[in-house]
């Protein structure tokens, strides 16, 4: 208790501090409310407080119903928020937006809606408002001769020429052929003997394919009367002029035929190395075949030497003939050749116009 009462003992000089600012904080106190004197609120009757929220309510209503003022604009362009605002769905903006990314453009409120398939109240709506470049909008010149009105570009339905026939300056028409390829193509027409085949012109030197595709929609292949040649005695340049033989297969063909003293039947020419089928049947059509004469070997007298004149017969091959003729005590018929080993069974019968039997 002693100690308690301690904490309440002062001095006279302590209790004098005390009071005196005990006196200050409450005339502080005092100084401020006097000099700050609380603010009474203002008082606003119900009547007043239901007419400011009713023309607050107005003005929301008017903002929501106001359309945005609408300026003209190029359709080509719609952003998806554009395109919100329009009244566009998100499926015909995108419709908008695929066509776009092809770089292609639309040039009329008809293209408008066949790309985006909008409906033809929302395309009435948005018509007027439509702004296409110049060159778009502008309506080409027309001259007017007498009474008759042309468009300065006028379409020209253009006639197409035989390529068989065609000059060298109807050549140079075709977008890419120049001097030098027009003669070109002319001198390899004359080489030839005439086009016969669209495919023959890719054999001009220096035509490329896009300028063959052009050449063909001006000229067409006409037909060409050939006169056909003796394969016997056709020459390399002739043998050329064949679409799909060259210098070496032509001078191939000459060898064989050389070394076969002319050609006897038709197959003969299957035997040539490199001769593709088709191109032989290409050759039939230009060419024909004149037997020549052949002075026919007795195949029960003849020797080894003459074995070998004959086509497909080699020394091994002519060596067993005279052995099997010596065992036979010769041949009665061509079918006994079948049975010699090796033999060509299948060139028989080139054979046997090389061959006779007594």
């Amino acid at each position: 208790m002693k100690n308690i009462k301690s904490h309440f003992t002062f001095l006279k000089a302590e209790r004098s501090g005390i009071l005196c600012i005990i006196f200050l904080i409450f005339t502080v106190q005092g100084i401020y409310f006097y000099t700050n004197p609380t603010k009474t609120t203002i008082q606003f009757s119900n009547a007043k407080v239901v007419a400011y929220q009713q023309h607050i309510d107005s003005l929301k209503l008017i903002a929501l119903n106001a359309k945005p003022k609408r300026y003209p604009f190029n359709p080509n362009f719609v952003t998806d928020y554009k395109g919100f605002t329009l009244g566009m769905s998100t499926k015909e903006i995108d419709r908008l937006h695929e066509f776009r990314a092809t770089n292609k453009y639309v040039n009329s409120a008809k293209e408008f809606q066949a790309v985006t398939k909008v409906s033809d109240s929302l395309l009435s709506e948005l018509k007027p408002y439509f702004k296409f470049p110049e060159w778009v909008t502008r309506k080409k010149p027309q001259r007017t001769y007498g009474k008759k009105k042309y468009r300065e570009k006028a379409a020209v339905i253009l006639k197409k020429i035989d390529i068989n026939k065609a000059t060298i300056e109807e050549l140079r028409k075709v977008y890419g052929i120049g001097e030098k390829l027009s003669a070109r193509i002319v001198n390899y027409r004359t080489s030839i003997g005439g086009f016969t085949t669209k495919a023959q012109l890719e054999k001009v030197y220096g035509l490329k394919p896009e300028v063959i595709q052009k050449v063909w929609k001006r000229f067409y292949v006409g037909e060409i009367t050939i006169s056909k040649i003796d394969i016997n005695k056709a020459t390399i340049d002739e043998l050329r002029k064949i679409y799909g033989i060259g210098e070496k297969l032509s001078a191939r063909i000459v060898q064989y035929r050389t070394k076969l003293g002319g050609f006897v039947t038709e197959s003969q020419l299957e035997d040539v190395y490199g001769l593709k089928p088709e191109v032989i049947e290409k050759v039939w059509k230009r060419f024909y075949l004149q037997k020549v004469p052949i002075i026919k070997i007795n195949l029960n007298t003849c020797t080894v030497a003459q074995l070998l004149k004959v086509p497909h017969i080699n020394y091994e091959l002519a060596d067993e003939i005279i052995n099997q003729r010596t065992l036979r005590e010769g041949f009665k018929n061509f079918e006994e050749l079948t049975k010699i080993q090796n033999f060509p069974t299948d060139k028989l019968q080139i054979i046997e116009v090389y061959l006779h039997i007594q």
